[in-house]
């Protein structure tokens, strides 16, 4: 028990540092600023990837094609080898809706280097290239949008100077591993990905939310996406460093009024989802992962355990500093129960949440060294380096 107080000290410690030094990652208030129509209202193609999406197609597809929009837009749908009938669907649905011109069309199986959904958006962009768009909007099959959403998204964009703008969709949180996880996931990607140190020039934090994504056209072209970030998994991340790196300017935060339909009701669905691309995130190196699980458990599971063994043990310097740690990693989470509202009762399991995060991890590197790690809708893919280079 000697060591014990220094570690609960240390992530104590660790999350001081968290709440006052990480681009208060934990405040939820980084939203699309209020409206400022533009002199004018550039043309925007919407580029939207589809596989096997015909369950979520009729609740999202209509939204993007009953977008209010002053300017020129239409919709690319991309059908990625679905077996599901999604081309057909979709094309059901705009005769059924009408509104914002849709076409649909599909490249075929991607090259060797390629993940599908980035082949599908290369064959969408170059689909709207000929429309010479001035943006493109790249959003999910799953993602449903309100009426004005491209229109506050081309409006913040042009008047606040991004070439990119991207909003963290609100996901579904109906079940209930819903609420104990899918919170919890959008919290662990701001504190890897502070919003707002995102929306600073020259900043070198750089992220993107893939579900909704409004590009500039010259921005994509000068960052030569997607072609430079064909294998990438985790790839709205590899989209805004690409485009950070081709010297633009980024802006990320939660939305409002963009949700995903997709539902996750079950631990396994939610399980799948983290654990297909945790080990790619660390770029499949054990020593990352190693230092993962290590700092998670630190971090999140010192804290109650520290409280119950110091009050058990009779020792003050444990229970102290881990109920302490345990109080500032609640205070930093209710934001984010808020903005999904959620009780806040549901802040104090966290560390439960995270535990099951660091599970999801250590699966995910074990499926990548069974060869089944990176898998998604019948395809896995290779680490990157692992295929050859296609110019």
């Amino acid at each position: 028990m000697s060591a014990f107080p220094w570690i609960a000290a240390g992530s104590l410690a660790a999350w001081l540092w968290l709440l006052l030094c990480q681009g208060f990652f934990w405040r939820t208030d980084v939203r699309l600023p209020p409206r400022r129509d533009p002199a004018d209202w550039p043309s925007v193609c919407v580029v939207v990837p589809a596989r096997d999406e015909a369950a979520v197609l009729p609740d999202s597809l209509p939204s993007l094609l009953a977008q209010d929009y002053p300017g020129r837009a239409e919709v690319f749908l991309v059908d990625d080898g679905s077996t599901d009938g999604t081309g057909e669907l979709a094309r059901e649905l705009a005769r059924r809706h009408g509104g914002l011109p849709l076409t649909v069309d599909s490249p075929g199986e991607p090259p060797t280097g390629w993940t599908g959904k980035l082949w599908a958006v290369r064959h969408g962009i170059g689909l709207a290239r000929e429309r010479a768009p001035e943006y493109l909007l790249l959003t999910d099959a799953d993602i449903a949008h309100a009426p004005d959403s491209l229109r506050a998204l081309v409006a913040a964009a042009r008047t606040g100077g991004f070439d990119l703008v991207s909003q963290m969709a609100r996901l579904r949180v109906e079940s209930t591993w819903e609420r104990l996880v899918v919170p919890a996931f959008v919290y662990f990607f701001a504190q890897l990905y502070p919003f707002r140190r995102i929306g600073r020039k020259g900043a070198r934090t750089s992220a993107a939310a893939g579900g909704c994504v409004l590009l500039r056209a010259e921005a994509a072209e000068r960052a030569r996406v997607p072609d430079a970030i064909r294998h990438a998994v985790i790839d709205d991340v590899a989209l805004a460093r690409a485009v950070r790196g081709g010297g633009g300017h980024l802006w990320l935060g939660l939305a409002e009024r963009v949700d995903s339909v997709r539902p996750y009701p079950r631990l396994h669905d939610l399980w799948r989802m983290v654990a297909r691309s945790a080990y790619a995130q660390l770029r499949h190196n054990p020593l990352l992962l190693a230092g993962t699980v290590a700092g998670l458990a630190v971090v999140y599971l010192v804290p109650p355990v520290a409280l119950v063994a110091g009050w058990a043990l009779g020792s003050t310097a444990t229970a102290v500093p881990g109920g302490l740690a345990w109080l500032v990693m609640t205070g930093t989470y209710l934001p984010m129960l808020r903005y999904y509202e959620q009780p806040p009762w549901l802040a104090p399991l966290l560390p439960l949440t995270a535990f099951l995060y660091l599970l999801m991890t250590v699966d995910s590197a074990v499926l990548h060294y069974k060869g089944r790690g990176a898998s998604w809708k019948g395809r896995t893919y290779a680490r990157p380096g692992a295929v050859p280079d296609e110019g």
